[in-house]
């Protein structure tokens, strides 16, 4: 058996990337594997590697090279790369050889100084396996190039391959097993025969050796007998004593062991109020320290940039850990349930949002199908694959569900794909990855690849906090923390330099001023593509929007311009926030040189509901010592106490005749538009006196503008009561006078106001 496998490994070769064709006498005989889940993998242990053959990524190559070097009876090691992790593309090309191959390198040796005469294994062995990296639709896959399995030394046995050091290998529970041996004190020698008794194995039978047991405990320096978890949930607790707006929540088993922990910090907090509509939960990441899956809560802010809203551990991944994580989350953010949530294909949390969160529309990330396809359908597909999974990303970005149910049962005829267990269940769950069935719902552009990647950035970032178990929360809070000055350093990138406008409209450049660059990007990528069609009207108000090289198709606006609501049946605004090029075109053929409000989301917009809440508090406080100061200045005498009464009393009455807005979300929106450019009312100003400092302070409909605000606090540094008073003891305060240099009591103006004055006036 291992002389036929040798001889049929000789395939030296450097081929290209289209000689991906093998006879199936060569590739040999193929057993089915039973499926465990509705979404499992294909494994091939007992397949010979061949020249065309794909993996998901290198560790996936080496497991299987290293599975088939156990058959062949010889080991494996990683050799050289091209490339270089963090430069560029990263690592394009990755060699796989014989642990005998390449020669001893004779090492320099010093006078006086004894040198051990270590014998080396390595004899120059030529048997190797070449991967290299290719993308597809920007999914990167690893192709094998090269394969040679010539040997020139002896292959071992069956029975003696478990000795080598790449099939030294200790599964999960035996590392489960191993790290509650640790914890009860037990050396790696009393380990290794405990685990010998319980699998009931002769001694020395085991594929690892004391060495790894002890190699495997220095991998777990970190976890220290039993105070592991107590240790987290310190740190946990000591957050809170800090801040009160710290969320946590544990719970433990019979044997009063944490089996979960749940955590979320303020700030995460906030900003899920502001930008929890779209989020991500991954948990396909454990922390091995603890043993525990990993569960993360990740969003994206106005800017595009990845915000964290919870953390969880878990010990178990079954539908009750997941329920208890989505019970918690929700009370953590008081619950508010998202709008959207994107996961894996898990069906234990599939099923436990369905119980927990019934109005969110759950969804599966693209991007993880695809990282699975080669391995679900590049064997029964051969060289047929590169062409059916360009038809399948062609399917999943259709907008038409009519023409995605059309193109996939033509699909599924022409390639023969009628009984493929993995073409029949990607159907059946097609509600939760094909766009045509997603485009209802708002995602925030969490579906797109660059969204993708900047979540799988900071994903990889918390992940690396692991090396600090000691201070592990503290660490993801720094991570997110410096995540969220990232999003202000953008603002502020914007102020300082000029917006690039591409078409010069006045869409455009009114664009440019309310939008985030990141939204503002997505807008103009829709303006540019917005002349190439054409708009013709079918009825009132009802327009027909076609690519000007396409004879049939297109897509249905509805504009009606007295409400400035306008609609369109690709329903792009609905599933990223941003118009699409067919109402952009509607717009400018009928004359329209302005998006409406409507249309311009307060969850893109440079001022976010963040932001607005945090300057209505400074305004609250605003008010509160205005308020305050008027009392301590009224009371001095009657006159001036009378004065005051008349005034706030009118004040009062004139707040009252203010529209007050059911839709508390419509009025931050309106308020956010007003900040972000100036209405056709324009604000209201009160000219200041020359001693004023310069300082103006501008209403809109009773609201600071927040480039005012700014100014106030910059240029007042004893801002409070102290300089509100002093304020008032330099000017008259009587509406509509505002002279100087006397006071209210001695003004001539006070006694003819109307008394239907501005309230924006008097403050």
């Amino acid at each position: 058996m291992m002389q036929e496998m040798t001889k049929t490994g000789n395939q030296d070769i450097e081929s290209s990337e289209n000689d991906t064709d093998l006879s199936q006498d060569i590739i040999g005989s193929v057993e089915e594997i039973p499926e465990d889940t509705i979404l499992s993998r294909q494994t091939s242990v007992n397949l010979v590697p061949f020249v065309g053959q794909r993996f998901v990524s290198q560790d996936a190559a080496y497991e299987f090279y290293c599975s088939f070097s156990k058959q062949c009876g010889f080991s494996i090691r990683r050799h050289r790369t091209r490339g270089k992790d963090g430069v560029g593309r990263g690592v394009t090309r990755r060699d796989f050889t014989c642990h005998r191959g390449g020669h001893p390198q004779a090492k320099p040796t010093e006078e006086g100084k004894l040198q051990r005469n270590r014998k080396s294994s390595r004899c120059g062995c030529q048997a190797y396996m070449r991967i290299v990296k290719r993308s597809d639709f920007d999914v990167p896959e690893w192709r094998v190039t090269g394969f040679c399995n010539n040997h020139n030394h002896e292959l071992l046995k069956s029975i003696e391959v478990h000795i080598l050091p790449s099939q030294c290998t200790i599964s999960a529970d035996d590392k489960s097993r191993i790290c509650l041996f640790a914890k009860a004190g037990m050396s790696a020698r009393q380990m290794l025969r405990l685990m010998e008794i319980e699998k009931g194995v002769k001694l020395g039978c085991l594929p690892y050796t004391e060495l790894d047991i002890r190699n495997l405990l220095q991998s777990f320096r970190h976890v220290d007998r039993d105070n592991d978890a107590i240790d987290l949930v310190n740190m946990c607790k000591r957050l809170k004593d800090e801040n009160s707006d710290f969320k946590y929540d544990f719970k433990l088993d019979g044997h009063n062991r944490l089996e979960h922990i749940a955590w979320s910090y303020p700030s995460s907090i906030q900003k899920y109020e502001a930008f929890g509509d779209a989020i991500v939960l991954n948990t396909t990441h454990r922390l091995d320290a603890y043993d525990m899956l990993l569960g993360l809560w990740i969003g994206v802010d106005n800017h595009g940039m990845a915000c964290l809203h919870s953390c969880v551990l878990l010990r178990d991944e079954n539908l009750l850990s997941y329920t208890w994580a989505l019970k918690t989350f929700l009370c953590f953010m008081k619950g508010k349930a998202p709008q959207t949530i994107l996961t894996d294909q898990n069906m234990w949390l599939k099923e436990a949002i369905s119980c927990e969160m019934p109005d969110t529309k759950h969804a599966f990330s693209i991007w993880h199908i695809m990282a699975n396809l080669s391995d679900w359908f590049s064997l029964p597909l051969g060289s047929h694959y590169d062409g059916w999974k360009t038809e399948f990303y062609r399917l999943y970005s259709l907008e038409v569900v009519d023409e995605f149910e059309a193109g996939w049962k033509e699909m599924v005829d022409r390639y023969g794909l009628q009984s493929n267990k993995h073409t029949i269940c990607l159907y059946a769950l097609r509600h939760f990855w094909a766009l045509s069935y997603l485009r209802h719902y708002f995602f925030a552009g969490l579906m797109s690849r660059s969204v993708t990647d900047s979540v799988n950035a900071f994903i990889q970032r918390i992940l690396s906090a692991q090396s600090k178990l000691d201070c592990f929360i503290d660490e993801v809070a720094s991570i997110a923390e410096y995540n969220d000055n990232s999003g202000s350093k953008l603002k502020m990138q914007q102020k300082v330099q000029k917006v690039s406008l591409k078409t010069g409209s006045p869409v455009e450049s009114h664009a440019a001023t309310v939008l985030t660059p990141f939204a503002f990007s997505l807008l103009q990528e829709q303006l540019v593509l917005a002349p190439q069609y054409a708009s013709v009207m079918v009825d009132k108000g009802c327009f027909h929007i076609r690519h000007h090289t396409e004879m049939d198709g297109g897509c249905k606006v509805m504009w009606d311009p007295s409400q400035e609501l306008i609609h369109c049946s690709c329903h792009q605004f609905e599933y990223s926030g941003i118009i699409c090029r067919h109402i952009l075109r509607v717009l400018s053929t009928n004359n329209c040189f302005h998006i409406p409000d409507t249309y311009l989301p307060l969850r893109w917009n440079l001022v976010s509901k963040e932001n607005i809440e945090k300057d209505r508090m400074e305004q609250v406080k605003i008010l509160e010592s205005l308020a305050s100061t008027i009392v301590s200045e009224s009371v001095i005498t009657e006159e001036r106490l009378t004065f005051a009464c008349e005034q706030m009393s009118m004040v009062l009455s004139h707040v009252k005749q203010l529209p007050r807005l059911n839709d508390h979300h419509h009025h931050q929106h309106q308020h956010a538009n007003e900040i972000g450019f100036n209405s056709p009312s324009g604000p209201l100003i009160i000219p200041e006196g020359p001693d004023s400092e310069g300082i103006v302070q501008s209403f809109t409909l009773g609201n600071l503008h927040e480039a005012n605000l700014g100014k106030l606090k910059e240029q007042n540094p004893n801002s409070g009561i102290d300089y509100i008073m002093s304020k008032k003891r330099r000017r008259c305060s009587t509406p509509c006078c505002g002279q100087y240099p006397h006071n209210a009591c001695e003004c001539r103006t006070g006694s003819n106001l109307h008394a239907d004055r501005d309230a924006s006036g008097f403050l």
